[in-house]
């Protein structure tokens, strides 16, 4: 059986996907459950002797003044789950939700939150058995954790609202039953521990992280397809030039085109002599795709640690024989960082659109108009470039950073919060406009290669220009364009599009 041994400390994004994605089962790790005991055993204690622990013997929020009775701190935890579970509009797909329930069993792992240990079994249960929550996107503003979303999660646990088990969406309820597991009856601290933290925004980040990781090859690999229809300069992509401003993702992309259009016969064989240098969007790309790399690298160090971390409030010491509230569950690190990854995909997708202005524009392609045979009578590629142009303006929109902005939430008592989940769910709204974008350039750069035969392209662009034309063929006469398009971008969304190129080549940095 493939399966993560999940321990609080060693989560890495890796590991998130082959859960979320390619259904890996948890195992909880050998020793957590004694972390988790001590922890619980001490809250108990502190029960005991009537002390006063915010969320556990008082309200929520600024309603933290009021004491509640010890025979009533299980309805508490039920109170606070079903008047949390308050989110609005479209429910995540279940791979962000699965994310979600992994993120908060590994920080309730590493021992700081006052739960029993059953909690933790439960949790990883419904993992191992497909049990996603119905998670509406929308009501979280990022600061006292993902509120509303989790509490969505932890409502199913009860066995109550509803969840997609089995490929529909049913009840909790029946779902649990079918799968003998009884609901839960969270206990004190519980229900807090589960919804008081930044496990939501967290998983967003991780898949849109594997996606963008992905864009970065793919984006490289689109310039270099470009670079062979519009029969660019390779000098500019010369490793002795990015030697000298050696910044790691410059290099890197540098080194893919070099790679990609080794051995091309439209580059080499008879070199450009019409011009000493390149327009920005293929001489300068090294250094606008580099930027967005060092940015994303910078983002997956910060995710990984938030993997590892506890997110919730009040924290457990045991050692120390403390209980102390903070605001680990503000989302502001995710915040800033996912807004990082949304400027910088979209500077990925803007940089395509002007490669993708130029193919279609024969004075500066030394292709025919618009790449398109009787043109005038045909438009060719005319429109697929106000598409890109289009989307790269929303773009410009979505980048507007979310983490700037805050509204006072709980009576003032919540007086800054990070809007994380804005920036989260803007982010994977850029995502799948920039597949839409690069895929239009491939598409377009295919055809621009077309008019260069006899002369053939580099080892790895040859590679991604055969997969393309498998199934979208050299545009003769107008046709509905969209349905290309959407080929290309399922082509470029599938994990074989890349290791039958990379394959090729020994790999993309």
């Amino acid at each position: 059986m493939r399966e993560i041994l999940v321990d609080g400390e060693s989560l890495r994004l890796e590991d998130f996907i082959r859960v979320v994605k390619h259904g890996w089962k948890v195992k909880i790790a050998p020793g957590v459950k004694e972390k988790v005991n001590r922890s619980r055993e001490f809250i108990d204690r502190a029960i005991g002797s009537r002390s006063v622990i915010y969320g556990i013997t008082t309200g929520f929020g600024d309603l933290a003044k009021v004491m509640i009775p010890p025979d009533k701190i299980r309805e508490l935890q039920r109170n606070l789950i079903r008047s949390h579970a308050s989110g609005v509009g479209e429910p995540f797909p279940p791979e962000i939700v699965k994310g979600a329930m992994l993120l908060r069993l590994n920080t309730l792992a590493k021992g700081y939150s006052g739960v029993r240990y059953e909690l933790l079994e439960f949790l990883a249960e419904m993992i191992n058995r497909d049990i996603c929550p119905y998670v509406p996107k929308k009501g979280s503003v990022g600061a006292s954790g993902d509120l509303a979303p989790l509490a969505h999660i932890a409502l199913a646990m009860m066995g109550e609202g509803e969840v997609f088990y089995k490929g529909k969406l049913t009840s909790a309820s029946l779902a649990l039953k079918e799968e003998l597991l009884p609901p839960m009856v969270f206990d004190a601290k519980e229900g807090l521990a589960l919804i008081n933290g930044t496990s939501m925004m967290a998983s967003i980040g991780g898949v849109a992280l594997h996606e963008a990781l992905r864009i970065l090859k793919i984006a490289d690999i689109s310039l270099s397809l470009s670079l062979e229809a519009l029969k660019g300069i390779p000098d500019a992509f010369d490793p002795r030039i990015h030697a000298l401003r050696p910044h790691p993702g410059q290099m890197e992309c540098a080194r893919n085109v070099l790679k990609l259009i080794d051995g091309s016969e439209i580059i080499y064989l008879h070199p450009s002599k019409e011009r000493p240098q390149d327009a920005y969007s293929l001489r300068c790309a090294p250094q606008v795709h580099g930027a967005s790399r060092d940015a994303i690298s910078f983002f997956k160090l910060l995710l990984e640690r938030e993997f590892n971390s506890v997110t919730d409030n009040p924290l457990v010491f045991p050692d120390d024989g403390k209980i102390l509230s903070g605001g680990n569950f503000h989302g502001e690190p995710l915040a800033i960082g996912m807004d990082l990854v949304t400027i910088a995909l979209s500077e990925v997708a803007s940089i395509s659109e002007r490669r993708i202005a130029r193919l279609v524009d024969g004075h500066l392609s030394g292709l025919p108009d618009f790449l398109i045979f009787s043109r005038g009578l045909n438009s060719g590629f005319m429109i697929p470039q106000y598409v890109a142009a289009a989307l790269v303006s929303e773009n410009k929109i979505l980048s507007s950073p979310a983490s700037v902005d805050s509204i006072p939430t709980s009576a003032n008592q919540e007086d800054h919060v990070s809007m994380g989940m804005n920036s989260a769910l803007k982010l994977l709204n850029v995502i799948d406009n920039v597949y839409k974008v690069l895929s239009i350039e491939v598409l377009l750069s295919c055809q621009g290669i077309d008019f260069r035969k006899p002369l053939k392209p580099g080892r790895g662009t040859s590679r991604a220009y055969s997969l393309i034309r498998e199934e979208v063929p050299f545009l003769m006469e107008d046709a509905p364009l969209y349905v290309e398009i959407s080929k290309v971008e399922k082509i470029l969304r599938e994990d074989r599009f890349l290791s039958f190129v990379e394959e090729a080549v020994n790999g993309l940095l």
